[in-house]
């Protein structure tokens, strides 16, 4: 993959975004305005059918780099934002629609077509660590969490297996089906979210990859409602759980 340049810059709110390009994969950095020495990273993984600077993203990450002073970075997955789709691509999210129409379950569509996208994405976010790694402002001796839900989980889990580099990961809202063997391999610190009455995975699916991880600290959040209805604290608990495993202090109130 080629080498990391960035594209555009904007500033607010004492945030600094920046796009930029690792050979076709797009991706956004979110860092602190102030530039006060290096501090950790923590990489995002966006949700199915969203992208890289959707709202969940941005916010979440605004949260990261107000909150703890961390940067923050997001790529378009495959067939994701302003990547294009393949006829792969196409298939699958025909498909997808097709059994939604019909009423059927979209889990095992979900499932067999978000295998395929990390196969494809775990190298690219391997790629992109290291680019990443290369800034000065970022270096290679920080600690380095992750953040994925749903697609950003199917994702987040193979890359965090074989990733020594990323010691404190946030998952959730994913069945287990593809990822439970997977999951058995990962013993850093862990937080995971399921929604209790998730209309798509079913619960047992879901305690059952949170039973699959082998951290010795991993905990588990269950909240009452559907699929789409995460409480919007859990953004500010996962910042918390950086907080305490990638060394920042979180900010609790305004200055």
């Amino acid at each position: 993959m080629n080498s990391m340049h960035f594209t555009a810059e904007t500033s607010s709110d004492g945030v600094i975004e920046r796009d930029f390009t690792l050979g076709e994969v797009p991706g956004v950095l979110w860092s602190p305005a102030s530039g006060s020495g290096r501090a950790p990273l923590v990489l995002m993984g966006h949700g199915g059918g969203t992208h890289k600077k959707a709202p969940a993203m941005s916010g979440r990450a605004h949260r990261l780099v107000t909150g703890c002073g961390f940067h923050v970075a997001v790529i378009d997955a495959p067939g994701h934002g302003d990547r294009p789709r393949t006829a792969h691509d196409e298939r699958e999210i025909a498909e997808l629609f097709r059994a939604r129409a019909a009423g059927e379950p979209e889990g095992p569509i979900v499932v067999r077509y978000n295998a395929h996208l990390a196969e494809r994405a775990v190298p690219e976010w391997l790629a992109t660590l290291d680019a990443l790694q290369e800034l000065p402002e970022i270096g290679h001796e920080g600690p380095v969490g992750y953040l994925g839900l749903n697609m950003g989980t199917a994702i987040g889990v193979p890359l965090t297996a074989i990733d020594p580099r990323i010691t404190a990961a946030v998952f959730g809202l994913f069945w287990h089906d593809s990822l439970a063997e997977t999951a058995k391999r990962i013993t850093i610190p862990v937080e995971f979210t399921l929604q209790w009455d998730d209309e798509h995975i079913p619960r047992p699916s879901g305690l059952a990859l949170f039973d699959a991880f082998a951290s010795k600290e991993k905990t588990l959040h269950a909240n009452a409602g559907r699929h789409k209805e995460l409480p919007r604290f859990e953004a500010d608990s996962a910042v918390r759980f950086f907080a305490r495993h990638l060394g920042r202090p979180a900010v609790t109130s305004a200055a």
